[in-house]
């Protein structure tokens, strides 16, 4: 007898093991009786995602949606390059889009799967057009620049211009961002040249204008803290994005704060979501990408942070708020393109910016 329960004892662990075995193996797309749902692993920039829109999400489709945030396009390289995947949804700049297109870490879109492509804006179509033509690997998520944010309780009179940050009577009070193309592109096109220029001259003089006329005044480069140090008055003077600086704060203190975008223009940004190569749940991403671009949810999307409808025009009529700024504002601004071995120019005059 036992020797008999022992036999049964042993087939019964092994047929365990064998069941969780086969249950880890399939992919997270499939539906187990143990979860009953699916899973979606995103990474994306710091208040860029909506609540609201993710759990409509995950409610419609029956999905565990699960997201990781980055600060910058270089941290979320890094991390990626290191741990080699390990999400589904990234959403990186277009510099960055184009590098991970070159470098083959993207998976190539199936547009069958992604219908509400037909909502995306001419403007949407031309940027990407630069570097992913017929969004064969990415799809745009937003197009927008980052301003300045000035708390007018401190700050009565000043220039909304870039020259902002060479007033001496406002030094210790102002930040830039810790973000080389973001300054060496403002510093740029405050001179009048492109934000991608390549000309070494061009950016030894904007690293001068950098160093010697802003840099003395700023408090730090900070590109992880600068909202909540806005929102505690450290700074009075931010070089930002408007969601950062207005999730920060409550709404009754939003009077208090001029965001603009200088009319000189700077770097425009677009960034886009795209698929990892070897994502694991490569159908969920694709239904989460069709998912947003469905105008009354975009629209969810521009009333969270107040952005106007660059990417999606038929979102406009679903939405409740109005825009930090128009894109009208934007006609000025450049996008930022992967600069390849040139790369090493602004790199070269960027240590003198933040290390000497």
């Amino acid at each position: 007898m036992r020797k008999r329960f022992s036999i049964l004892l042993i087939l019964a662990v092994l047929c365990t093991i064998s069941m969780v075995s086969c249950s880890k193996s399939e992919s997270d797309d499939t539906v187990t009786a143990q979860e009953g749902k699916r899973k979606l692993y995103i990474y994306n920039w710091t208040y860029y995602t909506p609540d609201s829109i993710i759990e409509q999400f995950e409610e419609e489709f029956n999905v565990d949606v699960i997201i990781d945030n980055y600060a910058s396009n270089e941290a979320m390289f890094a991390k990626l390059k290191a741990s080699q995947g390990g999400y589904d949804i990234v959403v990186p700049s277009a510099d960055y889009t184009s590098i991970m297109i070159k470098l083959d870490m993207l998976e190539k879109l199936d547009h069958s799967k992604i219908p509400n492509l037909q909502y995306l804006t001419q403007k949407a179509r031309t940027l990407s057009g630069q570097y992913d033509p017929d969004f064969s690997y990415s799809v745009p998520y937003f197009i927008g620049a980052a301003g300045i944010a000035v708390n007018t309780d401190k700050v009565s009179d000043y220039e909304k211009d870039w020259t902002i940050f060479a007033e001496e009577e406002l030094a210790g009070r102002m930040q830039l961002l810790d973000d080389m193309n973001e300054v060496m592109g403002i510093a740029l096109k405050t001179l009048g040249y492109s934000v991608n220029s390549v000309d070494i001259a061009e950016l030894e003089e904007a690293g001068n204008l950098i160093n010697s006329q802003w840099k003395p005044n700023i408090v730090k480069f900070d590109a992880e803290g600068f909202g909540k140090a806005f929102s505690q008055g450290e700074f009075w003077v931010s070089h930002a994005y408007p969601e950062v600086i207005f999730e920060e704060l409550p709404q009754q203190m939003w009077e208090s704060v001029d965001f603009f975008l200088p009319e000189t223009g700077g770097p425009l940004y677009i960034d886009s979501m795209v698929i990892l190569k070897g994502a694991e749940n490569s159908d969920i991403a694709h239904e989460f990408i069709n998912f947003f671009h469905r105008p009354e949810i975009y629209a969810l999307f521009l009333d969270e942070f107040f952005y106007p409808s660059s990417v999606n025009e038929a979102a406009a009529e679903f939405r409740t708020t109005e825009a930090y700024y128009s894109n009208e504002d934007l006609l000025n601004y450049e996008l930022k393109v992967d600069l390849g071995e040139d790369l090493e120019k602004y790199n070269k005059v960027w240590q003198t910016i933040r290390y000497q």
